[in-house]
């Protein structure tokens, strides 16, 4: 165990525990001159004030890691590791005392693991948990997966379906994020990574149903939710994308993730009775969070705890063969109706946030081959197929996406929809052909949060898609958005009213709901600035910031929603962008909180 592994592990999990990040300005000269213990000492408070919570920036990243490196060297021992990474934590305001304990013991044997496997030097690191204007980093350079010999059919551009043919509506639910220890009456602005909770000081008073700030819903919440699904119907399936588990990522344990996973799986199939539902794994569910070792991974430390759990709980909803790839990594295929089959992907697989992936990115588990496999079966069949999961592709680490992205553009006859959630809000992806960057061939929905974390309303999402009949296309023809207002759930002696937030077509003026409708929107946006700010309010469930999103705000967004492929500028160059891609990808950072 080296000075390597020492300073990769504290800022490893000071960035677990930081979430969103910041770009900031080039590391600080005197970085390279720091020399021990004492140096670290002297550096921290300094630190600590210009840095503070949330807020691990490039010039941050590598001052740690050369403060790190030199205070470890005489004495590198996992007492003495974690005793370091514990005062940084604490030094640099990232989390109160407790939570700086917690999480680092949490982490640290998984992290260390993956980290003594790597190939990935010290000053890497930074490239990867900041961005690559901080530092370089590049595992095992580029990859590609196979594509098949079959030439690719002729493109034919999709057309509604006739008047009078059947539809089908689709439940989609994201992020539910279960806090057991939500309070009402607590503090909503506590100094705690998720707040609300009973044991915290009392503040303003968290309400019953829920609460505006950095929390997450208890569970006569999440029933009350599904009371109303029950109710509201029918629908003909569900997709459900993960991410059971509270955001309290410090103090987790194998034992709270399977209860959270039975206890809301138990309620789904209590209130949604037979309707079908099609989970997808998302990156809460593992403890610690983000942590899927890929199948190679042997013994206590790999996810089989994880995947038989869900085998186990979801079996009811999954044919056999379906539960067979669950559980050796958490994805799987089914078909649901005549002619659409089913891509139930674990996004964890692709994710800059999986410290697994240090010691090998290349196509974790196979998975990428294997939707090859899957999408030519489908479409030698004349099959379409939906694809859901939960870390949208823009958010992957850059090799994946970028593989992900090639399979969409070969099968975009074959998708007819992707589906996924994570950033809690209400937004999509496009994705364009390859050659020109300005065909739509593919558009990926990104729905809205159950939870309110953070600073939202709770929501929902229906689609409405083609419907089971010969020929069908399957794909999306519009979208509901549903919100629970807490402002008025939590009036005194009021019942929660979820209510329909937006439908698509109406809001937006659209004919249709095809990649080129959405292509179409967003250039409406740029021209459009009451259209864009209607938008804004609905990204948020109704809850929006109180400041517009103008200049870099929407420069930065507008560009996000064109990127389907991670870290792409060129995607963007059809719009008139008045802002440098590094301050665009700054802003996506500081929104992802997930």
């Amino acid at each position: 165990m080296g000075t390597r592994a020492a300073a990769a592990l504290a800022v490893l999990l000071l960035a677990a525990l930081a979430g969103a990040r910041t770009e900031g300005e080039a590391g600080p000269s005197e970085a390279g001159a720091l020399n021990g213990t004492a140096a670290l000492a002297q550096l921290l408070p300094a630190a600590g004030a210009r840095y503070g919570w949330r807020n691990l920036s490039c010039s941050a990243c590598k001052l740690l890691f050369a403060a790190l490196d030199a205070s470890v060297l005489l004495e590198p021992s996992m007492e003495r590791i974690q005793h370091l990474a514990v005062t940084v934590c604490i030094n640099l305001h990232l989390a109160a005392s407790q939570v700086c304990q917690e999480i680092i013991h949490l982490f640290e044997q998984d992290i260390l693991t993956a980290w003594i496997h790597s190939v990935m030097r010290p000053a890497e690191i930074c490239g990867l948990l900041v961005g690559s204007q901080c530092g370089h980093w590049d595992i095992y350079s580029d990859w590609n997966v196979t594509l098949p010999d079959t030439p690719k059919p002729p493109v034919r551009p999709p057309i509604p379906p006739p008047p009078g043919a059947p539809t089908a509506r689709v439940l989609f639910l994201t992020d539910l994020h279960w806090d057991r220890d939500y309070s009402p009456g607590s503090d909503p602005a506590c100094k705690d990574p998720l707040c609300c909770r009973g044991g915290q000081p009392k503040g303003q008073g968290a309400g019953y149903w829920g609460t505006y700030g950095r929390c997450d819903l208890p569970l006569h919440t999440l029933e009350s939710l599904l009371q109303h699904l029950a109710a509201s119907g029918p629908f003909d399936v569900a997709y459900w994308t993960g991410d059971i588990p509270a955001h309290n990522v410090w103090q987790q344990s194998r034992k709270d993730q399977l209860q959270a996973l039975e206890t809301v799986t138990g309620l789904v199939q209590k209130y949604l009775g037979p309707l079908p539902v099609y989970p997808a794994v998302g990156n809460h569910e593992s403890v610690p969070v983000n942590s899927f070792p890929p199948p190679y991974v042997p013994g206590n430390q790999s996810s089989a705890w994880l995947y038989s759990a869900m085998a186990e709980a979801w079996r009811q909803w999954l044919p056999p063969e379906a539960l067979e790839t669950l559980r050796v990594g958490g994805f799987y295929t089914l078909r649901i109706w005549p002619g659409l089959r089913l891509v139930s992907l674990n996004m964890n697989f692709c994710s800059e946030a999986n410290f697994w992936l240090l010691i090998n990115s290349t196509d974790p588990a196979g998975q990428l081959q294997w939707l090859v496999e899957v999408l030519q079966g489908a479409e030698d069949q004349g099959e379409k197929v939906h694809i859901i999961g939960h870390i949208p592709p823009s958010h992957c680490m850059r090799c994946w996406g970028w593989n992900y992205y090639h399979i969409i553009n070969r099968f975009e006859g074959t998708v007819a929809g992707q589906f996924f959630g994570h950033t809690h809000m209400d937004e999509f992806q496009m994705f364009y052909d390859e050659e020109t960057l300005l065909r739509p061939v593919g558009v990926a929905f990104v729905a809205p949060s159950v939870t309110t974390y953070i600073d939202l309303n709770p929501g929902y999402r229906v689609y409405v898609v083609d419907g089971v009949r010969p020929g069908s296309s399957y794909m999306v023809l519009d979208h509901e958005t549903f919100i629970l207002n807490l402002t008025l759930a939590n009036t005194p002696g009021a019942q929660p009213q979820w209510q329909r937030l937006y439908g698509a077509r109406e809001t937006y003026g659209l004919s249709a709901t095809f990649p080129a409708d959405w292509d179409r929107l967003l250039r409406a946006f740029e021209a459009n600035e009451p259209l864009f700010q209607r938008f804004w309010y609905l990204l948020y469930k109704g809850h929006p910031p109180r400041q517009p999103c103008q200049g870099a705000c929407k420069a930065a967004l507008l560009c996000a929603l064109r990127t389907g492929r991670a870290g792409d500028p060129n995607l963007c160059q059809a719009q008139s962008l008045k802002v440098p891609f590094h301050e665009i990808q700054a802003w996506w950072r500081r929104r992802r909180l997930c």
